[in-house]
């Protein structure tokens, strides 16, 4: 009957028959029938208490098995591999355990035990570019490679909080002491492998105070040069320098050429002040001798050597002497240019050679002719 038909007292939208809930006990019964068929047991569904007992005990060693199983796949969870460049460090409840090398290896699965595999063969790298001054208060760009390792595990899981920012500071911290000391000559020319192994040593150092666990491998200037807003200042300064050098070098040459000479003008002047005191000194010993030997013929004939001293002196007083002396007693007088015969014969004697002039001389006294000089006849008529 359809529901519009007359004296139908149903609707499609009317509510169905009242239900009540699953029987809890049917489900049950339902999932233990399966669990045994899973393990090979049968369901009784007999009301009697040996068809109950049969079922209790079916469903404890269902129980036992998931357990079973479920135990063994979390011990298997608690193996794993640890390769050659690597360390486990094994927490057991968040604290230390221990530190396992390479192979395969078993911990208390999680939650009890977890491990923490640290990479120590590998070498990693960062670089870093800054700007800093120098010992002489000068701009520089410098672009710094460093490369390190995990050297000790649990060291840099535990001993600081991020031991590669660390590292950062630290490196940064380092190049900027080191160059901070240097000048920028030579941060910029001889100076890079110094200050590399400078900087290298001196974050070494501050890593292990840190005991951070790192160990820096190398450390590399990759680039250093002066920032282009002081570029043109800097060439400036460079080339003064290398006028400052050039006119030390010229200074130096000039030096080298003055100062031998001065020397020898100064050793060629002491000697002849020694060859002057040696001339005077031997004099001063000659004319003391001369006239201890005076003394001696004054003492045994005075008045012919007060004689001979006074025409000696006569001699040397009148020898340079252009003035002629002649007795105006005599009868005719011829004047002769006498100091001009006395210069020319002068003359004549200094042209002529030593060897010659004594020959001559000899030559005239062996004639037995007179050998007299103008100065000889002087003394003759001055004794008259």
């Amino acid at each position: 009957m359809a529901w519009n038909e007359p004296g139908g007292n149903k609707s499609p939208w009317g509510k169905r028959p009242e239900q009540g809930p699953p029987d809890l006990d049917e489900v049950v019964r339902n999932l233990q029938k399966r669990l045994a068929g899973l393990f090979g047991g049968r369901g009784g569904g007999g009301k009697g208490g040996a068809g109950g007992g049969g079922g209790g005990a079916a469903r404890g060693i269902g129980l036992g098995a998931i357990v079973g199983i479920l135990l063994v796949v979390w011990a298997f969870t608690g193996l794993y591999t640890v390769d050659a460049a690597e360390r486990a460090i094994v927490l057991r409840f968040g604290k230390y355990q221990s530190t396992q090398q390479p192979g395969l290896r078993w911990h208390i699965p999680w939650p009890v035990e977890r491990k923490l595999l640290v990479n120590i063969g590998n070498v990693e790298s960062f670089s870093d570019q800054t700007r800093m001054l120098t010992s002489d208060e000068n701009l520089v760009d410098i672009n710094l490679a460093v490369q390190y390792r995990r050297a000790d595990p649990l060291m840099y899981l535990f001993n600081v909080r991020d031991a590669e920012a660390t590292l950062r500071e630290v490196s940064e911290s380092a190049i900027r002491e080191v160059v901070g000391r240097s000048g920028l000559d030579f941060v910029l020319e001889e100076g890079r492998q110094d200050i590399a192994a400078r900087t290298k040593e001196l974050i070494q150092r501050t890593l292990d105070g840190y005991r951070t666990g790192l160990s820096v491998t190398t450390v590399n200037l990759q680039d250093v040069k002066v920032p282009d807003q002081v570029r043109p200042a800097q060439q400036d300064a460079i080339k003064a320098r290398e006028d400052k050098e050039r006119v030390a070098l010229e200074a130096q040459a000039y030096a080298n050429d003055i100062l031998p000479k001065a020397r020898g003008a100064a050793a060629r002047r002491v000697q002849d002040a020694q060859a002057y005191r040696a001339r005077v000194v031997a004099d001063a010993e000659g004319e003391s001798q001369r006239f201890t030997q005076l003394l001696a013929a004054y003492e045994r004939a005075p008045a012919v050597t007060r004689q001979r001293l006074y025409l000696e002196t006569i001699e040397s007083v009148l020898g340079d002497a252009r003035k002629v002396l002649i007795d105006a007693n005599t009868g005719n007088l011829m004047y002769l240019p006498i100091d001009k015969l006395l210069e020319q014969g002068r003359v004549s004697m200094q042209d002529l050679p030593r060897d010659a002039g004594a020959q001559s001389t000899r030559r005239t006294g062996d004639s037995g002719g007179s050998s007299a000089t103008p100065s000889d006849d002087l003394r003759e008529r001055g004794s008259r």
